[in-house]
């Protein structure tokens, strides 16, 4: 696949203006475009890929996601053409990184969790609460996140979406007094 425009490319994600929470008959709002460069046989660069992200999906009421990329493997191969972005993953990769983007919707279904990676999140638009054992936090669009395995959960109070883009890579399951505080939920 090369560059659709002939143009150079700067960026890899628009979202759809309209922020309709999706339902079974329509069609899911959360649009990305997603460019990846690569080499060609010479070893110069190129676009890849340049395309709306296909792999839009929900596993909850109120949530939808995308995998831009991952890989399999820490160092990971860039001499490698296969997408990233197709390879099937849960909520992170045990040996390698998961890129994803997610939309809260107002009233988004819990999911209490924790995950064997550290997450780094930026909030794109939006507000949101992340709850942890005890506490929380009000994150609004332009701010970061580190996750560094904590139990959590994402609640969005507001009138309008929360779009958040994570990046997980693999990291071993945090110890505390003996016990290991292994993935859940």
């Amino acid at each position: 696949m090369g560059n659709p425009s002939g143009s150079a490319l700067m960026g890899f994600a628009t979202l759809n203006p309209s922020y309709e929470v999706a339902d079974e008959s329509s069609p899911m709002p959360l649009h990305i475009r997603r460019v990846v460069t690569g080499h060609d046989d010479d070893g110069r660069a190129v676009i890849a890929i340049d395309e709306i992200a296909r792999n839009v999906t929900s596993r909850r009421p109120a949530h939808q996601s995308c995998v831009i990329w991952s890989t399999g493997e820490f160092p990971t191969d860039n001499s490698s053409m296969r997408d990233g972005g197709t390879r099937a993953v849960a909520s992170t990769d045990p040996r390698g990184s998961v890129f994803r983007i997610v939309e809260y919707a107002p009233g988004v279904a819990p999911r209490n969790h924790r995950t064997e990676s550290i997450d780094y999140a930026v909030v794109m638009a939006g507000e949101i609460d992340m709850e942890i054992d005890g506490a929380g936090v009000h994150l609004k669009a332009g701010d970061v996140l580190v996750q560094r395995g904590t139990i959590h959960n994402w609640i969005n109070r507001g009138t309008v979406p929360c779009v958040i883009a994570f990046v997980l890579i693999a990291a071993a399951p945090v110890e505390r007094k003996g016990h290991v505080l292994a993935a859940t939920g």
